[in-house]
């Protein structure tokens, strides 16, 4: 089933070249103030069709919000939004059902759902259902900011291209509130140049190329979460891999901590202001599962679009023969610009459910 959480429940619904698409969230508390304007901004982050990293489908991503929220405020009923679909080529997809495209869920759904899946534009598994997503998200990231928790993430690499990481263990809320806004977020600027160059090389080659999110997670109090199959990276994990397209995900130091002694590795801790802090953050502010009180840091691995231009090798599932493909369509030549807002926003859902 297509639902997360369990002090919350999340639902996603929808398919890409459907009617629209969209979300129920139940156990969302009654008396919050929600700003839609705030809201937007965010989906606009998301949105396709305003960058040329992005795909050309222009879709204007506004949330109806049928029920939960009464003059901007919570009302504890589900909270239920649909994002019309508006501007869809399905022709485009039509021989895909018969040649499913490398990389893609085409053939695995074909198998699982016997053949009755919609195939267009990826369907129920396309990147269009995470605009739902980062509603979601933006909705509950603000009741987490009046709770003094406050995420933010950025493009971490693209191609070879690395941007300046998060200091592990002091986010200010001024370099939050700048890539909160932006919807090409870097720490360093300098980097967004060579980014886009590499992108824009992958696209004239009728290709993709991917990168990585780093986002971090500040505020969270110590204590928060549990032991094996209730820690924060099993709550958190879940979340980001509901996002198409990630690949990989690690925390703190993550894979690099395997190449550091335990003296390296170790973060040692101080009091600071009367408040037990580490002098570095190497877990990533996660030990046992439960939080330290330390930045939540983490990285999500986005692959490379797989619906590209250029000739493939593929399958016939119709002639039981190896045949060749060229993908039409409008694709994202780098989805990792448009995944940093949806990375953001799943993690405000798993902190929800966590808290």
């Amino acid at each position: 089933m297509s639902s997360y959480g369990d002090k919350i429940k999340l639902t996603v619904f929808g398919e890409s070249h459907g009617e629209g698409i969209g979300a129920v969230i139940d156990g969302v508390p009654a008396g919050y103030k929600i700003d839609m304007d705030k809201v937007l901004i965010q989906m606009a982050r998301r949105a396709p069709g305003k960058d040329r990293t992005a795909t050309t489908r222009v879709e204007k991503d506004f949330p109806n919000v049928k029920s939960g929220i009464l003059n901007g405020v919570t009302t504890g009923a589900p909270i239920c939004c649909i994002i019309e679909n508006t501007n869809t080529k399905s022709g485009d997809y039509a021989n895909l059902m018969d040649k499913p495209r490398p990389g893609h869920s085409d053939y695995t759904a074909y198998v699982k759902y016997g053949g009755h899946n919609d195939i267009r534009g990826g369907g129920h598994f396309s990147g269009r259902l995470t605009a739902p997503l980062v509603f979601v998200g933006a909705v509950l990231r603000q009741i987490l900011e009046q709770k003094g928790i406050r995420i933010a993430a950025h493009i971490s690499s693209i191609g070879a291209v690395e941007d300046t990481p998060f200091d592990p263990v002091n986010i200010d809320n001024q370099l939050i509130d700048e890539l909160s806004a932006s919807g090409f977020a870097l720490i360093d600027k300098e980097k967004e140049a060579p980014m886009r160059e590499i992108v824009e090389s992958a696209r004239m080659n009728l290709d993709s190329v991917g990168g990585t999110v780093e986002c971090a997670v500040v505020g969270l109090p110590a204590g928060v979460g549990g032991p094996l199959f209730e820690g924060i990276e099993g709550a958190v994990a879940k979340a980001v891999f509901g996002i198409p397209a990630v690949k990989g995900i690690e925390f703190g130091k993550g894979f690099a901590a395997t190449r550091m002694l335990g003296s390296e590795n170790n973060d040692e801790f101080e009091y600071k202001d009367g408040r037990v802090v580490t002098k570095t953050n190497n877990s990533g502010g996660i030990l046992g599962g439960i939080s330290s009180g330390m930045p939540i840091i983490f990285r999500a691995a986005i692959k490379p679009t797989p619906s590209i231009s250029k000739e493939q090798t593929t399958v016939n599932l119709q002639t039981g023969k190896t045949d060749t493909l060229v993908v039409k369509g409008r694709h994202d030549p780098c989805i990792v610009p448009r995944a940093v807002s949806v990375v953001e926003a799943v993690a405000a859902i798993a902190v929800f459910d966590l808290l």
